[in-house]
C-alpha cells in the first residue's frame, strides 16, 4: 500500500511540475526580461555579431517564449 500511494504522489508531482512550466509566461515583457538576462551571461567576442553558441541558444530560448506567450490568450480561451 506504502508503494502505490509514493507512486501516485510522485506521478502527480511531475504532472503538477509540467503543467506549471507551461503556464509560466503570461507576457513579452517577461520574454524581454529573460532574453536580455541570458544575453548578459553570455560572452560575445564577436562585439554583437551573435556568432557564438550562447547568443544563438539565447535568441531561440527569446522566440520560444515569445510564442508561447503570443498563444497564452487562445489557450486560456479568449482573444
Amino acid at each position: 500500500m506504502a508503494r502505490h500511494l509514493f507512486f501516485a504522489i510522485t506521478v502527480m508531482g511531475i504532472g503538477m511540475l509540467l503543467n506549471s512550466r507551461a503556464e509560466a509566461v503570461t507576457d513579452a515583457a517577461h520574454c524581454d526580461n529573460n532574453e536580455a538576462n541570458c544575453i548578459g551571461r553570455c560572452v560575445n567576442p564577436g562585439g554583437g555579431t551573435n556568432d557564438n553558441k550562447c547568443m544563438m541558444n539565447c535568441d531561440r530560448r527569446a522566440i520560444k517564449c515569445f510564442v508561447r506567450a503570443h498563444d497564452a490568450p487562445l489557450r486560456r480561451g479568449g482573444r
